[in-house]
């Protein structure tokens, strides 16, 4: 392809506080920080922002109130070269919060807030012409948007990737069969498959139940995709880093997953673009602004998969 690929990325857009803590907290009382940051941010949001850095050009749909926060998150992600002019602002409703513990080993505890005025379905897309994205990318803050997405990328022949991440069963199965690429988080799929044990037995049962294609991802431990061509869950491993900070991680591997596939990626490439870049946001401090570069993610790829 000569020119770059251009997605559409729905869902979250939050203002993200980022204090980073030698330890999370185990009991109440005040804690003093070592850094923070406060960013735009949300999981569709920060994987528009990872895909633009690797060469995309990503146009975002989320929907923020018409305060203050509101501006302050569309200038944020239009600072990263995003297109924020299908951005929704409501009037009277708040815009999305988050506030975020980081330790020193990368872990975290989230806790955000939506209004749910800012967060009602729209009545439509921002644009009739889906056939001027070569992928389209959902998750699953804004399910509304996230269906009628899914569904208008399908008909009009565009890869509808859904970022399945935690959420209310019932939102994980209505947005499930709109699909035509999931990438699910271990905790989603789950939800989604009760009593199953293990990402790789989680990735067969979601599998036998569409005919989308199918990955979990499970972090450190690489992610696993289901390979219809030999009927089976096949693995790939990822880097091996010591990570300061996963926050992101799993936006970050979203976004660089939809880069490879509107590329025409082979598919296992794609989850090592997407795990490589994901590896190299988890080296860095402040949750997506961790986000790689395409040179950054094309080398470590090269170290780590020299074939």
């Amino acid at each position: 392809m000569n020119r770059p690929v251009k997605l559409l990325s729905v869902g979250a857009l939050t203002l993200d506080t980022i204090l980073r803590l030698d330890t999370l907290p185990a009991r109440q009382g005040k804690f003093i920080a070592s850094d923070g940051v406060q960013i735009a941010s949300g999981m569709a949001s920060s994987a528009a922002c990872a895909a633009r850095r690797l060469g995309a050009e990503v146009s975002l749909w989320a929907s923020a109130g018409d305060d203050l926060v509101g501006d302050q998150l569309v200038a944020g992600i239009e600072a990263e070269g995003v297109d924020c002019s299908f951005v929704r602002r409501v009037a009277g409703a708040r815009s999305a919060l988050s506030a975020i513990l980081v330790d020193t080993h990368g872990e975290r505890i989230i806790v955000p807030f939506y209004d749910k005025l800012a967060q009602a379905d729209p009545e439509a897309l921002p644009t009739q012409d889906l056939t001027a994205f070569d992928a389209v990318l959902v998750d699953v803050r804004w399910p509304g948007a996230a269906a009628l997405a899914l569904t208008a990328a399908r008909a009009n022949g565009r890869p509808a990737i859904l970022d399945a991440d935690t959420a209310p069963r019932a939102v994980l199965e209505r947005l499930f069969p709109l699909a035509s690429h999931i990438v699910a988080s271990e905790p989603a799929a789950f939800i989604l498959c009760g009593e199953e044990q293990g990402p790789q037995a989680a990735c067969e049962a979601l599998a036998r139940r569409t005919d989308a294609f199918v990955a979990v991802t499970g972090g450190a431990a690489g992610s696993w995709w289901f390979d219809r061509s030999v009927a089976s869950v096949r693995h790939v491993a990822a880097p091996r880093i010591k990570a300061v900070d996963t926050l992101a991680a799993g936006d970050v591997f979203h976004g660089a997953f939809a880069v490879g596939l509107a590329e025409a990626m082979p598919i296992e490439r794609t989850l090592r673009f997407a795990s490589a870049a994901a590896a190299l946001k988890c080296l860095r401090f402040g949750g997506r602004l961790g986000a790689p570069d395409r040179a950054e993610t094309l080398a470590m790829m090269a170290a780590h998969w020299p074939d």
